[in-house]
């Protein structure tokens, strides 16, 4: 039996950002490089190599050309896939009107063909 997509954007396959974890008073506790496992224009799911606190924010950088956008977000599920490996559900919280431009473009430019 199939079941129902709930999102309401389509997640894509994407490549390797940097990002930063903040907490609760937005100083820096850990940075450093993720592999995207998806992202849509209200969030991303990330692989790290360490545990993100679930009321820190976490802020990805995401690069398309000469356009870069630090875009903030909430974890909202963490799962410890291997060892020191783990899977964070980000949903993005705050973003100006120039990250969503670039977002825009970053997901139609890394849309897989026949999607």
């Amino acid at each position: 039996m199939a079941t129902r997509e709930q999102r309401k954007h389509p997640r894509l396959n994407s490549k390797n950002l940097s990002y930063i974890c903040l907490d609760e008073e937005d100083r820096t506790v850990k940075q450093g490089m993720g592999r995207t496992l998806n992202i849509s224009e209200s969030g991303i799911l990330l692989e790290t190599h360490f545990p993100v606190e679930a009321g820190h924010t976490v802020v990805v950088s995401l690069g398309l050309d000469d356009d870069l956008a630090d875009i903030k977000g909430h974890p909202v599920h963490i799962k410890s896939v291997a060892q020191g490996v783990y899977e964070v559900g980000v949903e993005f919280v705050e973003m100006d009107s120039k990250s969503m431009k670039t977002l825009k473009r970053y997901l139609r430019a890394t849309k897989s063909p026949g999607d």
